[in-house]
């Protein structure tokens, strides 16, 4: 997918960005930056996209998001009704690479995080205690002054480099963005029609036209730019959504694979497994049981 390319504003009396985003809704567009991003997700749920994984968030959700990968939040819909008075709260690092000067990485003491940086161009989520360290220490950034900033983002990239059993890659090692800012308003109408509309059946005509492209074309034009066909992607943002609703715990597998877009549970038994590596049974029991961090 071509996203949009964001521009990070930074403080002229600061060398990277910190900030607490409070708002209706996180930004509903595509988008990557030249700059690593690391969240941590206050209040909020709905469907992640980055790169090319797509996985329900959450409250208490960290991610490092590496330079220049593409990435999307997608509040649930209970968010843009009229009626809601819904907010999503986020504490959000922008930082480039070479913030701290162009050798600081190379030195040997930073190896690990040098590393892990380089991963967290696929995206990582920071899970455990190592993402509840992080959390903490994300708000402490926002109050810090002077040299304390760079300190404490140095303590959570150095915690996440070191914990690497709790850090989960999200994007496939085979993911490569292509990049060209015309295109990206096209893709983003894609990208919304399928979020708007995937709980139902959605025609190649349909889809075609959000582009103003033939069938042929369209998918073509896809395939080129998503290394996926548009079944496979529509595929993922269902079985990405029934992964939240098992989660959630709510409902019956029957209900979770009629309100995430099948019709008939063969097709979402079928690429629940095919896409997770799990059946919808052993993905809920895995997600829902209590964990203890010790």
């Amino acid at each position: 997918m071509k996203p949009q390319l964001l521009k990070v504003q930074t403080r002229a009396d600061y060398s990277f960005s910190v900030r607490e985003d409070i708002y209706p809704y996180f930004y509903d567009k595509w988008h990557y930056h030249q700059e690593y991003e690391l969240i941590y997700i206050e209040k909020g749920f709905g469907t992640q996209f980055i790169g090319d994984s797509i996985k329900p968030f959450k409250e208490g959700d960290v991610l490092l998001v590496g330079s220049n990968l593409p990435h999307y939040w997608r509040c649930d819909d209970v968010y843009f009704q009229d009626s809601s008075n819904l907010t999503v709260k986020a504490i959000v690092v922008h930082f480039k690479e070479d913030f701290w000067g162009r050798d600081f990485l190379n030195l040997p003491e930073n190896l690990l995080v040098k590393e892990m940086l380089e991963t967290s161009k696929r995206g990582l989520h920071v899970t455990g205690k190592t993402g509840a360290e992080v959390a903490e220490i994300l708000k402490n950034i926002l109050d810090a002054e002077g040299s304390e900033k760079i300190i404490l983002l140095l303590k959570a990239l150095f915690s996440i480099a070191k914990n690497t059993t709790h850090n989960q890659v999200l994007s496939s090692s085979g993911f490569t963005p292509l990049f060209d800012i015309k295109e990206s308003e096209r893709l983003n109408r894609i990208y919304t029609f399928t979020y708007n509309n995937f709980r139902r059946k959605i025609s190649l005509n349909e889809v075609a036209g959000q582009a103003c492209m033939s069938t042929h074309s369209f998918c073509r034009y896809f395939k080129t730019h998503t290394h996926k066909t548009y079944s496979e992607f529509l595929q993922d943002v269902r079985i990405g959504y029934a992964c939240k609703l098992l989660i959630e715990n709510k409902l019956s597998l029957a209900q979770v694979c009629y309100n995430s877009g099948f019709n008939n549970f063969t097709n979402f038994y079928k690429y629940f497994k095919l896409i997770t590596g799990k059946t919808p049974q052993q993905y809920q029991k895995l997600h829902t049981r209590k964990v203890i961090f010790t």
